[in-house]
């Protein structure tokens, strides 16, 4: 069973955030500056099934920022099937995390697939449909292997429509560790999945919510 142990953190001042990132070692993850332009799509069935167990069904194109506005080319991309839920009945998480409230805790399976259009073919056939579109940029960093308590942890910087946000994700204490180094305390976590965040932003906004997709310049 693989554990997916994150919160979020909202970003107010971007440039700030990468200094102290520079200041503590963090290197980007992947080629060149890491910036992966990601477009997700979540399915379920038209009574929405999946999400009112607390579930999710997701699939995610990656492609290397440099390349998607130059090129359609498939070269460099990734696409990832995931699915999301609530820990089940029968796991044996550790009790530091069946105790913990502080961080968003959930069971997931994820795999590389080859053909998402074949997928969502087999998808819509068994009844379901993607029915949220969203999509962001994100960076992943990793901090130096001298710093031994942030072995396991991964901050990723996510650029969305609706803000810029940092989702820390690995063991609960380098969670709150590194919250803690960029100048975040427990009453800043942020929980909610970007749907959630987004339908939020929309109430704000009085807005009808559609898909959380970035407004082309003009």
């Amino acid at each position: 069973m693989a554990q997916e142990i994150e919160i979020k953190l909202r970003i107010s001042d971007q440039k700030a955030l990468k200094r102290t990132l520079k200041r503590l070692g963090a290197r980007p993850v992947g080629r060149g500056s890491g910036r992966v332009h990601e477009w997700n799509i979540i399915f379920d069935t038209p009574e929405r099934g999946l999400a009112k167990h607390g579930q999710l069904l997701r699939i995610r194109t990656e492609t290397p920022a440099a390349k998607s506005k130059k090129s359609k080319s498939a070269s460099g991309r990734r696409v990832l099937l995931t699915f999301k839920r609530p820990l089940v009945d029968g796991a044996s998480p550790s009790r530091s995390v069946q105790e913990n409230h502080r961080h968003k805790v959930r069971e997931e399976f994820e795999l590389e697939v080859t053909d998402p259009a074949v997928l969502t073919t087999i998808f819509e056939g068994l009844g379901m449909h993607g029915w949220f579109r969203y999509e962001k940029y994100r960076t992943t960093f990793r901090l130096p292997t001298a710093s031994h308590w942030a072995k396991g942890l991964l901050v990723e910087l996510d650029e969305t429509p609706i803000g810029t946000f940092v989702e820390l994700e690995g063991p609960p204490a380098a969670i709150d560790r590194a919250a803690q180094e960029l100048g975040f305390t427990q009453r800043d976590y942020i929980l909610l999945n970007y749907l959630a965040l987004y339908l939020e932003e929309c109430r704000r906004l009085s807005q009808e919510p559609r898909d959380m997709v970035f407004v082309a310049k003009k």
